[in-house]
């Protein structure tokens, strides 16, 4: 079997920035929830991410494939998945998340076909990645500092006959019927209200428009789509599992924002052992939205 290959520091910058479900770290965040979300959003929309990868406007497949914060390989494994002569340069400032992405590609013998590197998207200067014929950035833009500074070195990475495909966000996914919990019926609502509050202050890239950023960049703008997930707790065994670790990642953001009532509530849900936890309920469903852009240089 083959081995993983080594991750190559950035010029030695410490990470501020790890792909995420927001796929960058978040100052509320902590690297190992983080990675949890990012596995289980992986393993619960597996099949619109290929529905995504299926769609991309290419002339030809791709040979070398940059995965601009690459988590812990969601989109890099589904790349790898629909071009099977592909080669995948993951990146990420999180060495927790590379190294998790690195022990998955072991276990599935693909590290053959992967090279990680570890770099803070936000730095001036990245490091080598050569010519790549795609770029995929998947929830890692919004979080930039200076996403147009983001998007000009990509147009400058991309091969001239190349693609970069962006797929972004709508916020958290939606689990919980509007009326539940009963004793606070809307209360994920509310909770979404809050998060938005603290995403406005943080990463205020959220939910852009990203077309107009594109062609300031240089691109041209050649596809645009947008997918709708609903998917039913009987549907995926995972439902749950993905509503407690995402509604605990809610607290954490949430909870200074939140009415005392409310935050008891939610503590009810997140509680796994407890009753009342959201991994119990049969009531689930996954609803948001990812917006994708395809643009060329």
């Amino acid at each position: 079997m083959s081995h993983p290959q080594p991750h190559v520091p950035a010029h030695g910058h410490t990470p501020s920035h790890g792909h995420a479900h927001a796929h960058h770290q978040h100052p509320v965040e902590d690297d190992a929830g983080q990675a949890e979300v990012l596995d289980l959003d992986a393993e619960v929309l597996a099949e619109h991410l290929a529905a995504i990868t299926d769609w991309l406007p290419l002339d030809a497949d791709p040979r070398h494939v940059v995965d601009l914060g690459a988590g812990t390989g969601a989109g890099t494994f589904a790349l790898l998945s629909r071009f099977p002569e592909a080669r995948v340069t993951a990146v990420d400032a999180s060495p927790g998340h590379l190294l998790r992405l690195r022990e998955k590609a072991h276990a599935l013998g693909l590290a053959d076909r992967i090279a990680t590197v570890q770099a803070d998207l936000d730095e001036a200067d990245w490091p080598e990645l050569g010519r790549p014929d795609l770029v995929w950035a998947s929830a890692s833009m919004h979080h930039l500092a200076d996403p147009d500074r983001a998007l000009r070195r990509v147009r400058e990475l991309l091969a001239p006959d190349g693609v970069f495909a962006l797929v972004e966000l709508a916020g958290f996914p939606s689990f919980l019927p509007p009326d539940a919990p009963a004793e606070r019926p809307g209360l994920e609502e509310r909770c979404r209200r809050a998060t938005d509050h603290v995403h406005a202050e943080h990463v205020p890239h959220r939910g852009a428009d990203w077309g107009p950023l594109l062609t300031a960049a240089g691109f041209t703008v050649t596809g645009e789509r947008t997918v709708t997930v609903h998917i039913d707790a009987t549907e995926h065994p995972s439902v749950g599992r993905y509503a407690l670790a995402t509604l605990r990642r809610i607290r954490s953001a949430a909870a200074e924002a939140l009415d005392p009532a409310d935050l008891a509530a939610l503590d009810r849900l997140t509680d796994a052992d407890g009753p009342d936890s959201v991994a119990l309920r049969e009531d689930l469903a996954v609803r948001t939205e990812r917006q994708v852009w395809a643009a060329r240089p």
